[in-house]
């Protein structure tokens, strides 16, 4: 017996509970990727790095907002009912789940794009520079 068939598999209806939950809390890069492309951005995607690491290179469409950055007043120029998808550097960075607390204790809608900027090039997706001065800063 392997380590992956030591516990067995839930059955097929949790599975089906827990993977279609999976999908309230998250988004993939691919998916972020069409809507932006095809002008079907219906949500506000955050860069929740440093606006230093925004510059050198970003999610086209995406915001600089540093996670820390994110409180009730800064949230308040977005319009109400806005959904926000979070991302950071990558697998190894928590900073979008940290950005994701922050919406969510605010009441705000939130989904974490797993993968952040790893990701977005994984998928050979291009990245925008810019500079914050023409950025959101906050």
């Amino acid at each position: 017996m392997s380590l992956v068939t030591e516990v067995a598999a839930a059955d097929s209806h949790r599975a089906l509970v827990h993977f279609s939950a999976m999908l309230e809390w998250e988004t993939d890069c691919w998916d972020v990727h069409d809507a932006v492309s095809n002008g079907q951005q219906d949500f506000v995607l955050l860069d929740v790095r440093s606006h230093a690491l925004y510059d050198a290179g970003h999610v086209p469409g995406a915001i600089s907002l540093p996670h820390k950055k994110i409180i009730a007043g800064t949230m308040k120029k977005f319009p109400e009912g806005s959904l926000f998808v979070v991302y950071c550097a990558g697998p190894h960075c928590n900073g979008a789940i940290r950005a994701a607390i922050r919406l969510a204790e605010l009441g705000l809608p939130v989904k974490t794009m797993p993968g952040g900027i790893t990701g977005w090039l994984d998928e050979g997706f291009a990245l925008e520079k810019s500079h914050t001065a023409g950025a959101e800063t906050a």
